[in-house]
């Protein structure tokens, strides 16, 4: 029997806060989400305010697979831009769990119009140089 996947939906308050968070331009903010499984719910779990990604990896908890980041970009013809970041991993969790996350992610992404999604292996590969390495694909 195969599993499905669970799409859960996404709480209206979330989407209000990363559409705040795509306007306020003048720090590093970060989303970390996780997954109300008893609501099927894709909700904030806690928000910081001017953090680097270096503290970031700090403040995340082990299984947590959601953040969308707002980083402050200088690129290297010394413009600055704001990307919302989506940085998620896998996490390593029972099957059906894998699953409600792999089928929220899409919808999530879709929902707030996130275009810069990056997969991190685990936490510790969440540095600034990573992130910066990341964005420059886009130019």
């Amino acid at each position: 029997q195969s599993e499905s996947l669970v799409v859960c939906d996404v709480d209206e308050d979330l989407v209000k806060k990363l559409k705040e968070f795509r306007f306020r331009k003048e720090t590093n903010n970060a989303a970390i989400i996780k997954i109300d499984k008893e609501r099927q719910l894709v909700i904030l779990e806690e928000e910081h305010e001017d953090i680097s990604p270096d503290d970031l990896k700090d403040e995340l908890p082990e299984r947590q697979p959601f953040i969308v980041y707002s980083y402050k970009y200088q690129h290297d013809d010394g413009r600055v831009s704001y990307p919302l970041c989506f940085i998620f991993s896998s996490p390593v969790c029972r099957p059906e769990q894998q699953m409600m996350y792999a089928g929220s992610k899409n919808k999530l992404v879709h929902t707030v119009q996130l275009s810069k999604v990056f997969e991190i292996r685990n936490t510790e590969d969440l540095t600034e140089e990573w992130l910066r390495e990341k964005l420059g694909f886009f130019g």
